[in-house]
């Protein structure tokens, strides 16, 4: 049996997009988290049997205080966080209501056109997501 510190943390997350309310383009929202002081996709670790698109759901609210509905799913996310395995499963959400507030976690969101996003995203790992993005909603 593996020791507990070895064991893959599961987590979930969406590449969340909308319409630009000014002109129709393409935005994806990128969460700011000051702790790291880095700009990701919203994301978060799964709770106890938790279904991993319900989490990635879940995280969207809370980070970003959208509600969102789920589309395809993209790829899986693999790489070590504080010498443990990580791995974060992803589906495209577009962003349906609501407001962000901002909190301890996620003080800013910002809302961009694809290159912008993939520009302004911390980890290279994340921007193969927005790729994945634009494929699934075939703009790429």
């Amino acid at each position: 049996m593996s020791s507990p510190d070895n064991t893959t943390v599961q987590a979930a997350g969406c590449v969340l997009w909308r319409r630009s309310p000014i002109d129709g383009e393409l935005e994806i929202c990128l969460v700011h988290r000051p702790k790291y002081d880095d700009w990701s996709h919203p994301k978060g670790k799964l709770k106890r049997g938790e279904d991993a698109l319900a989490g990635a759901l879940r995280e969207v609210a809370e980070e970003t205080g959208c509600t969102a509905t789920p589309g395809t799913r993209l790829s899986t996310v693999r790489y070590l966080a504080n010498g443990r395995p990580k791995q974060v499963r992803y589906w495209a959400a577009e962003a349906t209501a609501g407001a962000f507030t901002p909190n301890t976690e996620v003080d800013r969101i910002l809302w961009l056109p694809p290159t912008a996003a993939r520009n302004r995203l911390t980890q290279s790992r994340d921007r193969t997501l927005v790729d994945d993005l634009l494929a699934t909603l075939n703009l790429a």
